[in-house]
């Protein structure tokens, strides 16, 4: 779940609408300037698909010790340090489900996942707040993920309906990268990030080489990027939300009961080059 804060409430996002999102920006990505994914299918597939095996979990959003929603927010923005708040052994469940459902279907998207998942839980999380006892879990879990992940690109090497060029590590590696930066991008739409950022890593470019891009707050959920990677100077993309009344709920099932009442809505985020 992320969440927004109202003046009576909060805006409520789940974790697959929030990778929707991240899809249709990825969908619309590349002019003149950017690259646009290839192979589109299978990029476009993980990138959409990431945050799947948070369904379950998000249909019964929790709360944190202060009765918040417990949810990505603002605060979290560059950083993933809220593991005091979860149970890692349900979490990491959550993160491998994602990536098996997947992998049944598609290697490629998959690897992408995993990818993603391991950056998470590596050069973003904060390790001191996982109870000692439980770092060995999570680096059995990241163990477990480079062997699946080599799994994978076997099966991509050896699939000759991709290209060759398309099945290097390197071309991997670029959508890995796309994966974050779309991500990143519908984090900061869905939290309203009103803080200058960017999107994590340099992008490919039809040159040949790459470009870090800037993001900057000029509205509500309105983003200028720069250098702009999009085809139309200004684009608007929609996502669902729930509007849920109350700063603070006495538990999980306040919260659920009045999650399960709030009806879905619509919020728009526009990003332009200006």
């Amino acid at each position: 779940m992320l969440r927004l804060e109202t003046e009576t409430g909060w805006w409520l996002v789940t974790h697959p609408d929030h990778a929707r999102l991240a899809g249709t920006f990825a969908e619309r990505w590349g002019n003149e300037m950017f690259l646009p994914p290839e192979p589109r299918a299978h990029v476009l597939k993980g990138i959409a698909r990431h945050d799947d095996g948070w369904t379950a979990r998000d249909a019964m959003p929790q709360i944190t010790r202060q009765g918040k929603p417990s949810a990505f927010s603002v605060e979290l923005v560059g950083k993933y340090s809220a593991f005091e708040e979860i149970d890692l052994g349900d979490y990491l469940a959550v993160r491998d489900r994602a990536l098996r459902l997947i992998a049944e279907e598609d290697a490629y998207a998959a690897i992408l996942v995993s990818m993603h998942t391991y950056s998470l839980l590596t050069d973003h999380a904060d390790r001191s707040t996982i109870a000692p006892a439980d770092l060995p879990l999570l680096d059995e879990f990241l163990a477990v993920q480079k062997e699946f992940q080599a799994s994978l690109m076997q099966r991509i090497v050896a699939d000759s309906q991709i290209a060759p060029e398309l099945r290097t590590e390197t071309a991997i590696l670029d959508h890995f990268r796309l994966l974050q930066a779309t991500d990143n991008l519908s984090l900061l739409a869905c939290v309203d990030f009103s803080q200058p950022s960017n999107l994590l890593h340099p992008l490919p470019l039809r040159s040949g080489g790459y470009a870090r891009v800037e993001v900057r707050s000029i509205g509500t959920r309105h983003f200028a990027l720069h250098p702009y990677p999009f085809a139309l100077p200004a684009i608007s993309f929609r996502f669902p939300a729930r509007h849920v009344i109350g700063k603070e709920f006495h538990s999980a099932e306040d919260l659920q009961r009045q999650y399960s009442i709030a009806p879905p809505e619509i919020l728009s985020v526009t990003v332009s080059a200006s």
